[in-house]
């Protein structure tokens, strides 16, 4: 069927093309030369500032380990962009549920690292979130506050801990949803290209 119609759809546009033709050269040459008509004000374009890569506070992405991206803020010159080692988190169907930034602390006391993590506002936060490394025992963190961009959770991590994430293989984030208590959403957050990038966001 597609093939006895192809030559078909062929003339067809043969045709089209020979009657716009023809009409083109039947133009009236007062018609053609007639100016353009003079754009509404509401219909012109003002166009956007461009921000130079280089600004101070722009972001951009160093360099990507594996499943983790190192995004970094450009800073004043002579001193060094911070950056933090970032992953987006999807669930089972692929949808973006949940975000995390890692980044280590120098003075940090007890926390050798700290992290940010965002989760949606329909989050039950009484329930707080649970993160596992390879199965091992969870750990609780609270949240710290919501905006409308989402619930967060600021918390730290011992030398110990990231030890553990150096050397997993994956680890999981476990929420519950406000609409439906009894549930439990669990996230995987992919250990691969984890160390590069970690030691990498330190320099």
């Amino acid at each position: 069927m597609l093939q006895s119609i192809k030559p078909l759809l062929l003339a067809t546009l043969l045709a089209a093309a020979t009657n716009v033709a023809a009409q083109e050269t039947e133009t009236p040459a007062a018609e053609a030369e007639a100016p353009a008509a003079e754009a509404a004000p509401s219909d012109l374009d003002m166009g956007t500032e461009v921000v130079a890569e280089t600004a101070v506070g722009t972001p951009y992405v160093r360099e990507e380990f594996g499943d983790w991206a190192l995004r970094c803020l450009r800073a004043e010159e002579g001193t060094a962009d911070p950056c933090q080692l970032y992953q987006l988190l999807n669930d089972a169907e692929g949808n973006s549920v949940a975000e995390i930034s890692m980044f280590p602390l120098a003075n940090g006391g007890q926390a050798a690292a700290g992290a940010t993590i965002v989760v949606p506002l329909e989050t039950l936060l009484t329930e707080q979130l649970l993160i596992s490394v390879d199965g091992s025992a969870a750990r609780r963190y609270p949240f710290t506050f919501c905006n409308r961009a989402g619930c967060v959770a600021r918390v730290g991590f011992t030398q110990a801990e990231i030890d553990q994430f150096k050397r997993g293989n994956a680890a999981t984030l476990q929420m519950v949803p406000a609409a439906a208590p009894d549930e439990k959403v669990i996230l995987n957050i992919s250990l691969t290209g984890f160390t590069a990038g970690y030691d990498g966001a330190g320099q």
